[in-house]
């Protein structure tokens, strides 16, 4: 049984995130589907456009980080392309968008179909969803996310057996298929995957049930527009100050990390 605490939260508490725990299997035959049967230069399109980027974040070495989603800060991606006027370097907004949205529809329709009837149901709750997927060695330098106004969710598709946690604070936490893990994300943490194998989430960030929706909604937006004029890439995701002060890798034990020059 899990211990929860102020940063490892109880998915119990969220009912909303439910009916995505409950239909973890299609949500994965859409992930699977799509990396088999998309073309290359449908898969090229999708992590150029479709995944979120950051400047700030390090790993050890050259393993890597992969993420693209379908919702961002409660807008789906090809709205958020448009509303954000996103240029890329190999496509312009409005083509960037349209091709955007032919990906949403033709490979997963079920999962954008689930986030919206839970915001349409929970008065946008929903911020972000994508999926996120640690290749094999990955370790990443200890840091925070500063989003003091939502929790994330991880929903566990492809989980190989191993050590592929997550340490925060002085805890490490293990992801299983189909379950959510709910962390609060402002707290030290730094994940590893030291297996051989990919692992696999789907990433849901929620607004903070427990605080004003005004209040939340109007940090995001202040938070976006700063984070979108350093790094439009970043779809609003992260920013300059995911960096942990240099305290927290002594207190945690990691002050090896601070030796690592390898940008994610």
């Amino acid at each position: 049984m899990s211990n929860f605490n102020e940063y490892h939260l109880n998915p119990e508490t969220f009912p909303f995130l439910q009916n995505l725990q409950e239909n973890w299997q299609v949500i994965r035959e859409e992930f699977t589907s799509f990396i088999k049967q998309a073309s290359p230069e449908e898969l090229k399109f999708t992590y150029d456009v479709l995944g979120p980027k950051s400047k700030t974040i390090k790993t050890k070495g050259d393993s890597k980080y992969s993420a693209f989603g379908i919702l961002f800060q409660g807008l789906l991606i090809e709205k958020y392309i448009q509303f954000h006027q996103i240029q890329y370097p190999e496509y312009e907004t409005d083509v960037a968008a349209k091709k955007a949205l032919e990906l949403r529809e033709k490979y997963f329709p079920n999962l954008a179909q689930m986030i919206t009837a839970v915001n349409v149901e929970n008065d946008d709750v929903i911020r972000n969803a994508y999926f996120g997927t640690f290749h094999p060695g990955l370790d990443i330098k200890l840091h925070v996310n500063y989003n003091p106004h939502m929790n994330r969710g991880y929903l566990g598709l492809i989980v190989p057996q191993g050590d592929v946690a997550m340490k925060i604070c002085h805890e490490q936490l293990y992801w299983h298929e189909g379950e959510f893990m709910v962390l609060d994300h402002s707290y030290p943490h730094c994940p590893h995957n030291y297996t051989e194998y990919d692992r696999t989430v789907l990433v849901v960030d929620f607004f903070k049930t427990d605080q004003p929706r005004e209040e939340v909604m109007r940090f995001e937006q202040e938070q976006v527009t700063e984070r979108m004029q350093d790094n439009p890439y970043s779809l609003g995701v992260f920013g300059k100050s995911d960096k942990a002060n240099i305290e927290d890798f002594i207190k945690y034990g990691l002050a090896h990390q601070l030796e690592w020059d390898k940008a994610l």
